[in-house]
């Protein structure tokens, strides 16, 4: 599948974004190639490929222990904040 400059135009206006014709022209040559790559992943014959479980099938991963490395702070950083109520930090209303 190819990308023609109008189809990322049209795409580009969908998504609110601005662009030039010359990034439009650049995104619509990478998108093809993209798309060129997806399909000739769709084309392989994965039909005899068993899949995995587990990437790491017979392996063990290490893992750090779970303990708490920090430390509850809240009451510090709300020293420096204008308004607080019940813990919770007040801010001004931005929304009518």
């Amino acid at each position: 599948m190819s990308l023609s400059r109008n189809d990322v135009e049209n795409i580009a206006h969908l998504a609110r974004l601005s662009m030039t014709e010359a990034e439009a022209t650049e995104y619509a040559t990478s998108l093809s190639k993209i798309f060129g790559l997806v399909a000739q992943l769709n084309a392989v014959d994965v039909s005899k490929v068993e899949p995995m479980a587990h990437p790491l099938a017979g392996q063990v991963q290490r893992l750090r222990e779970d303990i708490v490395t920090a430390t509850d702070e809240r009451e510090k950083y709300q020293q420096n904040a204008v308004k607080i109520e019940a813990g919770l930090y007040l801010v001004p209303k931005v929304i009518e």
